[in-house]
């Protein structure tokens, strides 16, 4: 991330000011999609990649800000009733609003922000714009302090009041709460967290971007969330206890399968062996026993293109790539749609990989494939 860029564009625009600034970072997960809002485990790290944003209160009650990436100026005022149009608008927004209900005496301020997480990859850029904006606003409005767990909150209830997308925490929680060279074991119920050493010798992590863009609140998102509330709702008639998909088995859901969709069917029977897959790949990490992890990667894979169904024919693609050019494992990250795969790589194989790669996509007819290491 450019700091003195960003600098430069804030100056520009707002007369030669200058105001504090603040960055959060996007993320990875390893393993662990669309158990979040189940009530699940996920398995997330921050990434060197992320947003940052100058911000200087302006002694008003307008918000003016600058999309240094988009050229794209908004201004905005911070009643409910003043929301913005344009969708990047509509997160600073957002988070305003969720930070006036939390009792910050949020006012007006300039700002300018820019990001090197790509857009619609599935590496959380939106969740670190949330994340940047929730610290910044806690810091210079907030009497009282808001702790980072209620900052996580106020991100993920920006994206349901007013982006549209009924997201888990996982996204914001790995903003905040992320360090270097750790992935977090998050339990999306308890919010009880615990740090994984990840220095993986001899492997590397490698996301290949599929270029196709995702738009989480215009795709089928919300509706794989009600298809899971929906099996949640069926198992209850014989299990009471049951409060997600997390606290059911395949036994429970087979009981259920009369009163369910397939397609509901299907998607719990994803979302319950997701969430033993996390848990089966941490146990692996702490043997150095990465080829498990692999295989637990290409399970993912397998059920978030045929029983989740949010993958694509480009992610399909690369999944197969990787396993033809013998990578450790490969799967969609993120919530599907488009996006990312994200990669186990041994070292040795890491040029022929690329290679094969590349080669392979110049035969396909699909879009030119981009590749970000991290």
């Amino acid at each position: 991330m450019d700091i003195e860029h960003v600098r430069s564009r804030f100056a520009k625009h707002f007369d030669g000011a200058t105001g504090a600034v603040y960055a959060s970072p996007g993320r990875i997960n390893l393993i662990g999609e669309h158990t979040d809002y189940n009530g699940g485990f996920v398995f997330p790290g921050a990434v060197d990649k992320g947003m940052i944003a100058e911000i200087r209160p302006n002694g008003t009650d307008q918000v003016k800000a600058y999309s240094i990436d988009l050229k794209d100026y908004v201004e905005f005022g911070l009643n409910e009733e003043d929301a913005p149009r344009a969708s990047w608008a509509r997160y600073i927004f957002g988070v305003c609003r969720e930070m006036i209900k939390r009792g910050v005496d949020v006012k007006g301020f300039d700002t300018a922000f820019s990001g090197d997480v790509p857009l619609g990859a599935g590496m959380s850029s939106s969740a670190a714009l949330e994340s940047t904006y929730a610290f910044a606003l806690n810091e210079l409005f907030g009497d009282n302090k808001i702790d980072k767990f209620e900052l996580a909150k106020v991100g993920q209830a920006t994206e349901h009041n007013y982006c549209g997308v009924n997201c888990g925490i996982m996204d914001q929680f790995a903003s905040i709460f992320g360090k270097a060279g750790s992935l977090i074991r998050l339990d999306c119920r308890s919010l009880e967290y615990e740090y994984f050493p990840f220095n993986p010798e001899g492997y590397r992590l490698v996301l290949l971007d599929s270029v196709v863009k995702h738009e989480l609140a215009s795709s089928a998102y919300n509706k794989r969330r009600q298809s899971c509330e929906s099996a949640v709702a069926a198992i209850q008639k014989k299990h009471a206890h049951v409060e997600f998909l997390r606290d059911c088995t395949m036994e429970m859901l087979e009981e259920a399968k009369a009163d369910i969709s397939a397609e509901d069917y299907m998607r719990a029977e994803y979302v319950i062996e997701e969430i033993q897959r996390v848990l089966d790949v941490c146990d692996a990490l702490e043997k150095g026993d990465y080829e498990t992890v692999g295989q637990k990667m290409y399970e993912t894979h397998h059920g978030m293109s045929k029983l989740y169904e949010v993958s694509c024919e480009e992610l399909d693609f690369l999944n197969d790539c990787a396993k033809e050019c013998g990578v450790t494992g490969s799967r969609v990250m993120g919530g599907g749609f488009g996006g990312c795969t994200i990669n186990l790589v041994k070292d040795e194989l890491y040029d022929t990989s690329l290679k094969k790669h590349r080669k392979l996509s110049k035969l396909n007819s699909a879009k030119a494939r981009k590749c970000t290491t991290l």
